[in-house]
């Protein structure tokens, strides 16, 4: 099983507005840096230039939908690269949106979740609560138990 993961954000300003010049200068680099981090398996590619949106609770967010070999590939990602240094001026580019914004869950090997589904299993989350269908960094779930919805 690999580790499949949605995280979404709400801009404070169109990406062409001078607020959000900083995100969209470092949004490359940081998919640069995933692309090459230890158990990074894949990632949705941009649907519109920068960034892909999706709607969650009737806000249109800019969603990251990615597999990995396991939780700690994950989080040795999102951590304890320079994407921590990326996150510590998340404020700056994102309106906060009360709530989990990341889910995961376990996916088949080769499975490539589609974006509608990353965006279900974080609404399951934020509804539910940490389930083995969507689960947080702070529950997590093993692989080996089943997904219920």
């Amino acid at each position: 099983m690999e580790l499949a993961q949605c995280n979404v954000a709400l801009a404070r300003a169109p990406l062409d507005d001078p607020v959000m010049a900083g995100f969209v200068k470092a949004i490359d680099d940081v998919n640069w840096l995933a692309d090459r981090s230890p158990g990074f398996l894949w990632r949705m590619l941009p649907q519109h230039g920068h960034v892909t949106f999706g709607q969650l609770e009737g806000d249109e967010v800019i969603v990251t939908l990615s597999v990995w070999m396991d939780v700690e590939a994950l989080q040795r990602y999102v951590y304890r690269t320079a994407h921590g240094l990326f996150m510590g001026q998340r404020r700056r580019w994102f309106v906060p949106l009360g709530g989990l914004t990341t889910a995961m869950w376990w996916v088949p090997d080769g499975e490539r979740p589609a974006l509608d589904e990353g965006l279900s299993r974080l609404e399951h989350l934020r509804r539910k609560g940490p389930t083995p269908h969507a689960f947080s960094l702070r529950r997590q779930f093993d692989p080996d138990v089943a997904d219920q919805p």
